[in-house]
């Protein structure tokens, strides 16, 4: 493990090569006398799902927008080689992994156990990995996984699939952050140290197969307002609002980080202002050093660039 504070002044400590599961990072925290004050709690039972991902998210503010327009796409921000994006994870996402955990879990169901069972994941699927708020800025391009990885392959890989591999596990003081990265198989040697990011192994956190991203949140709600209860004469799942006071936790996400050096991953002008949205701010008077606008104030930023009406990202 090592420790450093980034651009907006957040200590990180970083695990390379690796994404750890939950009870390693405590023990890890633990061993490094990191004193992270929600590792450690004790909350209630909250649901492991497994999300399939097909939609990647590119958050960014008034700066980045601009630069964005005028080279034509995405390229990394300040030093390093990496263009950072998130999973998208919406309603439709949501729903389908409750229909999958159900399944899993209970695959005797009789029909009309089926039609009893209510939704619950929802009420779990609170942290801000699955909000459509942003904590990066104003502005949200979503693209494809398909169509990214494939502009990927033409600009930077001659064609051949991109190699996605394991690149590090980042623990903030309420965050952990996986990441993968994307690279060309011409830097295969660069990134050797970094496992390949399997399709098969069902206990790792993020898999890549079938055109997605398959996501196992260790942490998925923040904030513990509700307990997992399962009834399993009844064959059925359910969220129990917590009685004592709400428990403030740790949260997970990934970050899919694409290898570009010092190159524009670049999209055709139609596509990027297809793609872009206003998104609301999670929290701006927590978010250290990001500026965010009012949605006003972002059409016009917006029209200054790109004909067009401004959606938002409800």
């Amino acid at each position: 493990m090592w420790s450093r504070y980034n651009v907006r002044g957040h200590e990180e400590n970083i695990f390379d090569n690796q994404h750890m599961k939950l009870n390693d990072l405590k023990e890890e925290a633990l061993n490094h006398k990191l004193g992270n004050q929600y590792l450690g709690k004790i909350i209630p039972s909250y649901p492991h799902p497994e999300f399939h991902v097909s939609h990647l998210k590119h958050d960014t503010n008034e700066d980045g927008l601009r630069g964005i327009k005028r080279d034509g796409g995405f390229k990394k921000p300040g030093a390093g080689s990496l263009l950072w994006w998130s999973l998208v994870v919406g309603p439709d996402e949501i729903r389908s992994a409750e229909r999958r955990l159900l399944e899993t879990t209970y695959p005797d169901r009789t029909e009309e156990q089926a039609e009893a069972q209510q939704s619950f994941l929802k009420e779990f699927a609170t942290s801000p990995a699955l909000n459509k708020t942003s904590r990066l800025g104003s502005y949200r391009f979503t693209f494809p996984l398909k169509e990214l990885l494939t502009a990927y392959s033409k600009q930077f890989c001659q064609g051949a699939p991109p190699v996605m591999r394991v690149l590090r596990t980042v623990l903030y003081k309420q965050e952990v952050m996986y990441v993968v990265v994307v690279h060309s198989p011409a830097n295969q040697k660069k990134l050797s140290d970094c496992p390949l990011l399997t399709d098969d192994d069902p206990n790792a956190v993020c898999t890549y197969k079938d055109g997605r991203f398959i996501w196992r949140p260790e942490a998925m709600c923040e904030t513990h307002k509700y307990e997992l209860v399962q009834i399993p004469e009844e064959k059925r799942m359910g969220a129990h609002p917590v009685e004592s006071y709400h428990q403030f936790y740790v949260w997970d996400n990934v970050a899919v980080a694409l290898h570009v050096k010092n190159k524009v991953l670049n999209f055709d002008p139609i596509r990027l202002r297809e793609n872009l949205k206003f998104c609301s701010a999670e929290n701006p008077g927590m978010m250290r050093g990001v500026r965010f606008e009012d949605f006003p104030q972002a059409e016009e930023n917006v029209k200054e660039l790109w004909p067009g009406i401004l959606e938002k990202d409800e």
